[in-house]
């Protein structure tokens, strides 16, 4: 069984707009449902897991898609949203994708080649290339810059057998690690590699002004 669980409990606080970013709606639909469409349309997802802020789980109960398994309440961070759907899958060997709700531009292409490494590897995140040089600071004052030839970018999505994230967050949890995404987790607890799939660079995550700006652009050419 192949599982989505889109992550959409962010307040989107960053935007500034009166609703999250994820429900703003552009043409008829809210980002959400975009992202939600790349996962109905993919032809390996067979269920999608929706968490989403306890006040949105009744207007996401209209949705209308066949592959929309359950819906359920998210958590204070983006690790206790993840937890709240990963706990839902009963299989431990369900291949499970994670992905960032107000993300709807990932590919199909993307999906499947993330769904496929799990075939070999037990973790996979989705990475591309960085074409500024990162600086590591502190206190303003450049500490290190490391060779851009070893840094990717993190994108969603990001899979995992199911029964390998269970106990990544179950740890977790037990010895209060926090981190900011769930390869975080695999990689913090040295549970498992984590093999890169090629991301893209239109996948983007809609988090400010400029990035909705772009999003109803493109939506709107569809």
């Amino acid at each position: 069984m192949n599982y989505a669980i889109i992550l959409a409990s962010g307040s989107g606080s960053r935007i500034n707009k009166d609703k999250p970013k994820q429900f703003f709606e552009i043409n008829g639909k809210t980002v959400l449902e975009y992202t939600i469409c790349a996962f109905e349309k993919n032809e390996m997802t067979d269920r999608i897991i929706l968490v989403v802020h306890e006040s949105y789980i009744e207007f996401c109960s209209n949705f209308k898609f066949k592959k929309l398994y359950k819906i359920t309440k998210g958590g204070l961070t983006r690790q206790e949203s993840s937890f709240a759907g990963v706990d839902l899958i009963v299989e431990d060997n369900a291949k499970v994708l994670i992905h960032d709700g107000a993300r709807p531009f990932v590919k199909n292409e993307i999906i499947n080649n993330c769904y496929k490494a799990l075939d070999n590897f037990e973790a996979v995140n989705t990475g591309i290339e960085t074409s500024d040089t990162i600086m590591e600071v502190k206190n303003n004052i450049i500490s290190d810059i490391p060779k851009r030839e070893t840094l990717l970018r993190a994108q969603t999505p990001q899979g995992f057998k199911s029964g390998l994230i269970k106990t990544a967050h179950k740890l977790a949890k037990e010895q209060n690690i926090k981190v900011t995404d769930d390869a975080g987790l695999v990689v913090s607890l040295n549970l498992a590699p984590v093999y890169v799939v090629l991301g893209d660079i239109e996948n983007i995550k809609i988090t400010y002004p400029d990035d909705l700006k772009k999003a109803i652009e493109k939506l709107r050419q569809n």
